[in-house]
């Protein structure tokens, strides 16, 4: 993930970028989830874009790996910088339909900045494993190049997700280190849609803020 601040001059910018696999296959990772088959063990995990050819997974699409690394982003007012109101972020993801049916899960990324989130965890026949466990990982600060920083903790996100009367992952916010946001139970699919926001609670000098947020599902 990183932040950017322009000059004082003009308006001050925020990024954020998010760095994952957006389909990662690996043979073995109340809001949306969904029970799937049971099947050869495997991990799905899909953070902004992604990769499911032949269809849709619920009827027998079959997901890649894919490597985009999406970018949310805000420019702040420099008349607001670290008022303490919170900034919504946009995003350069354009996913909203779910890989699992089709489904417009969330509302359009461009005018919303949601960020598609979801996978599964499969295992075969009457396997008794226990659950995959999803969690991201942040350093505790985005620096700039000249060594200034920013405290991961001023991301937070609102989870959500068309037709859902609860949150899947919770809605919360960076803790800059390793955070659990979730457990998986086997042979089940889960989503949500995460909007970003920069909580602008401190000022800070112009410069590009920098850093990664590592986002993890690991089966037992």
């Amino acid at each position: 993930m990183n932040i950017a601040l322009s000059p004082p001059s003009s308006l001050r910018r925020a990024a954020l970028a998010l760095a994952v696999l957006g389909g990662a296959w690996l043979p073995a990772a109340h809001g949306f989830t969904a029970a799937i088959d049971a099947g050869d063990r495997a991990l799905f995990l899909q953070v902004g874009a992604g990769t499911m050819t032949n269809g849709n997974f619920n009827n027998r699409g079959r997901p890649g790996n894919n490597t985009t690394v999406n970018l949310v982003s805000v420019t702040v007012p420099a008349a607001q910088l670290g008022s303490g109101t919170a900034l919504p972020m946009a995003t350069d993801s354009t996913v909203a339909i779910s890989p699992w049916d089709g489904f417009t899960f969330c509302n359009s990324p461009a005018t919303t900045g949601q960020v598609y989130v979801g996978g599964f965890y499969r295992v075969p026949g009457n396997n008794n494993a226990g659950a995959a466990s999803f969690t991201v990982t942040t350093p505790a600060n985005l620096t700039s190049t000249a060594g200034d920083t920013i405290p991961f903790s001023t991301i937070a996100w609102i989870s959500s997700g068309n037709g859902d009367n609860a949150t899947t992952i919770p809605s919360t916010g960076f803790t800059g280190g390793a955070q659990s946001l979730m457990s998986v139970n086997r042979n089940t699919w889960f989503e949500s849609c995460l909007t970003f926001r920069y909580l602008n609670t401190q000022l800070v000098p112009a410069g590009t803020f920098n850093g990664t947020a590592t986002y993890t599902l690991t089966a037992p």
